[in-house]
């Protein structure tokens, strides 16, 4: 993409740019060359309407929204979320596509399935109707990538504009029971070819996941992606992001919920 001035440009033509820039990435295979990139969205609210208008675009190629990422820096700090596309989400040991992914950034995560719809949002979700509408919890690994030509070399804000920098989720079965599950107390194990790269209990920074879940319900609606019967919500980090290279089998596994494994062409 060449540079241009933005100094002619309001705004919201900068933010159309940069949406479009995204979409060619994904639509092109070919990573954003620019750094610093010069359509970078200032608030968080910039980055959702450059999400929004992505993820409506790429419905075409990738399918309909299936899911979200969420996560959070702390137990107490308001979430950020991303939507996920069904070409992007894999159930069960999966090998993935050639292409999809430019980096394989790998971290172990807890998913959330819903069983119904969640209410639009008229009105606040209430926490008793979003945990009502969960049916299981799942065991996943989910691949960090960007659309730029580094990992890590443009803002925050340019990075969750960039659907969080989403590459792809990888989910194993499921437990009914997911009220039994204690996720800032589940051991986990993150191995890559067999070889150990975490192992700890919890380690979400988010704390409990489950807040994350009633401020996504609303989010998600606004949106204009509201949470749907069958769709999977994957909810931060328990190991952190660690990068392997192509032909790496990584491997999660959780005490309670099992293990799910991914082959990276």
């Amino acid at each position: 993409m060449t540079a241009l001035n933005t100094a002619s440009h309001d705004q919201k033509t900068a933010l159309d740019l940069c949406a479009q820039a995204l979409i060619e990435a994904r639509l092109n295979h070919q990573p954003i060359l620019e750094t610093p990139f010069p359509y970078a969205p200032q608030t968080a609210s910039e980055a959702y309407a450059i999400q929004k208008s992505v993820a409506t675009a790429m419905s075409k190629t990738l399918g309909p929204v299936r899911g979200w990422k969420v996560g959070a820096p702390t137990p107490t700090a308001e979430p950020f979320s991303a939507p996920i596309h069904a070409a992007t989400l894999f159930q069960g040991e999966t090998t993935l596509p050639k292409e999809l992914c430019h980096f394989y950034g790998v971290e172990a995560e807890i998913v959330y399935r819903f069983g119904k719809d969640l209410p639009a949002p008229k009105d606040d979700v209430t926490r008793e109707e979003v945990f009502s509408a969960i049916i299981s919890a799942h065991p996943a690994i989910e691949i960090c990538d960007t659309r730029f030509r580094k990992i890590g070399t443009q803002t925050a804000l340019l990075h969750l504009a960039d659907q969080g920098n989403h590459g792809a989720l990888i989910y194993g079965d499921a437990l009914t029971d997911w009220a039994s599950l204690t996720p800032v107390e589940e051991p986990v194990r993150l191995t890559a070819n067999a070889q150990l790269l975490a192992e700890h209990k919890g380690g979400n920074s988010a704390g409990d996941p489950l807040r994350m879940l009633v401020w996504l319900a609303k989010h998600a609606a606004a949106q204009g992606f509201p949470i749907k019967a069958g769709d999977i919500v994957t909810t931060g980090s328990t190991t952190g992001t660690i990068f392997v290279e192509a032909g790496t089998t990584a491997k999660a596994k959780f005490a309670s919920l099992g293990s799910i494994t991914v082959h990276l062409p």
